[in-house]
Parts: structure tokens; sequence; C-alpha cells
């Protein structure tokens, strides 16, 4: 969980989230605002995948090293 709370990815997503909220309470109802959203989701899903594939990646990279033999 701490992975996800602590990217800057995910931090982004969630100011951009914040934005997306302020125009949804005070903006006009029209199709930009549908767009807004759909496009906070796909940030949403690629910051989610972004850290996904980091925590892959040094998980490999951890089960990658072999400790020196004596």
């Amino acid at each position: 969980m701490r992975k996800f709370l602590f990217n800057s990815a995910m931090i982004g997503v969630i100011a951009g989230g914040w934005n997306t909220i302020q125009a949804t309470r005070s903006g006009p109802r029209d199709w930009r605002l549908a767009l807004l959203w759909a496009g906070w989701l796909l940030s949403v899903a690629a910051a989610v995948g972004t850290v996904i594939d980091e925590s892959n990646e040094r998980r490999a990279d951890t089960e990658n090293k072999k400790p020196l033999k004596k």
C-alpha cells in the first residue's frame, strides 16, 4: 500500500482527481466534463500500472541477485 501512496505518479493522479471534482462541482455539465473524467480515469490506470511494473522490476532484480560463493 505504501508503494502506491508515496509514488509521484499517484500523487499527481490524486491532485488531478481533486481538480476534476472541483470542476464537477462548479462547472457546466456537458461533454467536456465526461472527457475530463475519462482522462482522469485513464491517468489512474496508467499510474497504477506504472507502480505495479516498478514493483515487479524491483522484485525481479532482488531475486536475480545471487549470493557470492566463498
